[in-house]
């Protein structure tokens, strides 16, 4: 994220990154699954920043430019990133991921492609939700959310809010949403959840509790989404 200017990149200064859960996980516990922190490293991957300085070949972005910024650099050579699967690459390069640096800093040097301008009505903190926000529309993409859909989500966490907001610009007709967090439900709502359904971390609920979500429902639950833990 950091060093010279390619051809092909730009500077930014960082005005806003979001704290992860990962981040979070990594700070506490050194590591998340197979990824371990074995020296020092920089935070953050949801950001966005206004552009200071453009590479020679760079002809789509120029310095005072707000960007969104995509965290995850794809080697564009293996056919996961050919077929348009750039996500799943073997060699990606993710902020704040061991080995790699993250964007909780001054400036970062990225790729130009990787970085997209911000209209002037959005702000530079919802720029940096740009990134928990397309995980949200790729999971309403893949499950095929749209106007005869009825979606249940599971989990108030950020992720799960922006799905919510995501199924909802999709098109479903029902949003309904749980959580152990009073708050969280409460912001769901807000938000304009359907219906919200607050659950205890008991399995001797669950039968009662699965049978709320149906009353809340009021219909059949096309598609759930798993966004707890």
């Amino acid at each position: 994220a950091r060093g010279p200017l390619g051809p092909h990149d730009v500077r930014i200064r960082m005005k806003a990154v979001g704290i992860c859960g990962s981040d979070v996980q990594y700070l506490k516990e050194m590591r998340l699954a197979d990824f371990v922190v074995k020296e020092p490293m920089v935070m953050g991957h949801e950001c966005a920043g206004i552009i200071e300085e453009v590479g020679t070949e760079v002809k789509s972005l120029v310095p005072g430019d707000r960007v969104a910024v995509e965290p995850g650099i794809s080697c564009w050579r293996c056919n996961l990133c050919k077929n348009g699967r750039y996500n799943l690459c073997p060699d990606l390069k993710f902020f704040a991921t061991p080995p790699f640096h993250g964007s909780l800093a001054n400036q970062i040097v990225h790729p130009a492609d990787l970085c997209f301008k911000l209209p002037d009505n959005v702000s530079l903190e919802e720029g940096a939700m740009c990134e928990p926000l397309s995980v949200a529309v790729h999971a309403c993409r893949r499950a095929n959310v749209g106007p005869e859909t009825n979606v249940l989500v599971m989990g108030a966490g950020a992720i799960g809010l922006v799905t919510m907001l995501a199924a909802r610009a999709f098109g479903a007709p029902k949003v309904v949403i749980v959580d152990v967090d009073d708050h969280r439900l409460a912001v769901a709502k807000e938000l304009g959840a359907d219906g919200v359904v607050k659950v205890s971390m008991s399995v001797k609920d669950v039968d009662e509790e699965v049978e709320q979500i149906k009353k809340c429902m009021a219909g059949e639950i096309d598609i759930t989404f798993d966004c707890a833990g």
